[in-house]
């Protein structure tokens, strides 16, 4: 493995630690509707646990509605019951066979709380990146340990690690404050 492998290998770890963030953040519920919301909530179809999107079509009614409508006529009832047991705090409503999930009105407290978690997870992910730069400035130690890089290449892998680090935790600070920003709007 050669220096260039190595910031290479570290980039594309980055970027995938970015990627996850994003999708934990599309699962902290802002005041807006979101289908990405309801991701997290497994139904039990026929004895297996599956996500709702893989029994339902789920989608937006208005910004402050999610619809579900289940494929079978049976599955209303246990997609509802799902929905009232997670730890989302919606309670849908049946209409026939579509169902209605409003979303209720975020008080100030709650968004306060919202935005607390999304730095935590925000802080989480830059711990990732940290630990990602750190596993590659170890992987050119060694390679200069072993004579096949010589401290000037350490030297510059280290920096441009450094940039690709900074770089990434930039974007994830913009990506907390725009989240921010989208809990903080009433």
């Amino acid at each position: 493995m050669t220096i260039e492998d190595i910031k290479k290998n570290a980039e594309a770890r980055m970027h995938q630690s970015v990627e996850a963030f994003k999708v934990n953040l599309t699962k902290i519920r802002t005041g807006r509707a979101n289908p990405a919301l309801l991701d997290t909530v497994h139904v039990d179809y026929y004895g297996s646990m599956v996500p709702i999107s893989q029994v339902a079509n789920v989608g937006l009614l208005d910004s402050r509605t999610i619809s579900v409508q289940p494929w079978e006529k049976g599955m209303g009832a246990k997609i509802e019951k799902a929905i009232r047991e997670s730890d989302l705090g919606l309670n849908p409503s049946s209409q026939g066979d579509l169902l209605r999930v409003p979303l209720p009105l975020m008080s100030e407290e709650r968004r306060k709380e919202l935005t607390k978690l999304v730095r935590a997870e925000g802080e989480s992910a830059k711990v990732v990146v940290r630990n990602l730069r750190r596993d590659a400035n170890e992987a050119t130690k060694k390679l200069v340990k072993d004579k096949l890089a010589s401290e000037d290449d350490e030297r510059r892998s280290h920096d441009d690690v450094q940039k690709i680090t900074d770089r990434t935790i930039l974007e994830i600070d913009k990506l907390v404050a725009g989240k921010e920003q989208d809990i903080m709007a009433v």
